[in-house]
């Protein structure tokens, strides 16, 4: 198996940081855009799709900041891939965008970042930032 790199993604979304980091850190906010639902317990989240569940671990968050999980999959394969979602904040002119953080197979890499630009739109959708 060859080795995943990693790829970034900035997308601009007019929110305010504490409501949208409300939307990447919560299951409820999660299950609004990310998944169709979402569950936790404790530092395991639970991401379900239509006919898939697959779960994730709770590496590290920062309150209003970022999130950050690892597939429990790539855990037990021992790879230290993980994404991670980030609120970053323009001090000059005050735009927030979320930075995506991620893992793709390099044959896989467009399919992955199309569907991080689907998901974020939809996120902007349930924000109404369009």
């Amino acid at each position: 198996m060859s080795d995943k790199i990693k790829f970034e993604l900035e997308f601009v979304i007019q929110s305010s940081p504490q409501l949208l980091y409300q939307y990447i850190s919560t299951p409820s906010g999660l299950s609004e855009w990310f998944a169709d639902n979402v569950n936790s317990r404790g530092e395991l989240f639970t991401f379900i799709w239509d006919d898939s569940e697959e779960e994730a671990k709770l590496l590290s968050k920062k309150s209003g900041e970022r999130i950050k999980f690892r597939w429990v999959e790539d855990e037990e394969e021992g790879n230290d891939y993980f994404f991670e979602i980030r609120i970053q904040v323009d001090e000059i002119t005050k735009d927030v965008s979320l930075m995506i953080s991620d893992f793709s197979e390099e044959d896989e890499l467009d399919e992955n970042k199309m569907l991080w630009e689907n998901l974020i739109s939809n996120l902007k959708h349930v924000l109404g930032s369009t």
